[in-house]
């Protein structure tokens, strides 16, 4: 493939910096009921990519068994809401290549877990939603990741083949979506557990969108 028919991009931990501010407010609420710092972020980043279902469940088993659970869950998306009022901060690189890709005149979507409100609010805060055709939030499709259905509505609603689509990717959850859907997927890691190896599945692992930008030079798949 040396000329992508689109290019599809997770959002949180990918182009927005939101899984740190997530975390953020996981840790603050979490050392009140007594949870240390390092085995809260360890959990966290066992979370991430993970659909709101698979997160809730999760969640559930880590919390001591007095908390209740509800109030939790909306006292920590109160805190990352409040936390936010500052700025969505946009992860390196992200803008510049979106702009390059703009420019190009080739499509864009985001395919992510985050619900399609919340999602479109991020985005509209960055400042990066005017560069997307389409948004394929968790909530819009049959599954969530690793399944491919994301990847392949995204593909559906360009209308083009998902083969033919260069993806971006944090997790290891979405890069298998990604690569079970068919795209040519750069993995560009966040947070992930300690030693955690890499899926093996053939996607290209890169430290930032900036080095993925130049292996797509390096590679010729080019944007003319």
């Amino acid at each position: 493939m040396k000329h992508p028919a689109a290019f599809l991009f997770d959002m949180d931990g990918l182009l927005l910096d939101t899984e740190r501010m997530f975390m953020q407010a996981f840790v603050t609420l979490t050392s009140d009921l007594g949870i240390a710092t390092h085995e809260a972020e360890a959990f966290f980043a066992t979370l991430v990519g993970s659909s709101k279902e698979q997160t809730t469940a999760r969640l559930r088993d880590f919390l001591p068994k007095q908390v209740d659970f509800n109030a939790f869950d909306q006292e920590w998306r109160d805190l990352h809401a409040r936390n936010r009022t500052s700025g969505v901060p946009v992860k390196k690189h992200a803008q510049d290549l979106l702009q390059a890709i703009q420019v190009a005149g080739i499509p864009m979507a985001v395919v992510t877990s985050t619900f399609a409100d919340p999602a479109h609010h991020h985005l509209q805060d960055a400042g990066l939603l005017a560069y997307f055709q389409t948004v394929c939030a968790g909530d819009e499709v049959s599954a969530n990741k690793p399944d491919p259905a994301p990847y392949l509505e995204a593909a559906r609603r360009l209308g083009v083949s998902a083969q033919d689509c260069v993806a971006f990717e944090d997790s290891d959850f979405g890069t298998t979506s990604a690569m079970r859907a068919g795209c040519f997927t750069f993995q560009v890691p966040d947070l992930r557990p300690e030693n955690q190896a890499f899926p093996a599945l053939g996607q290209v692992i890169v430290n930032d969108l900036g080095e993925a930008a130049r292996q797509i030079s390096a590679l010729r798949l080019t944007f003319a």
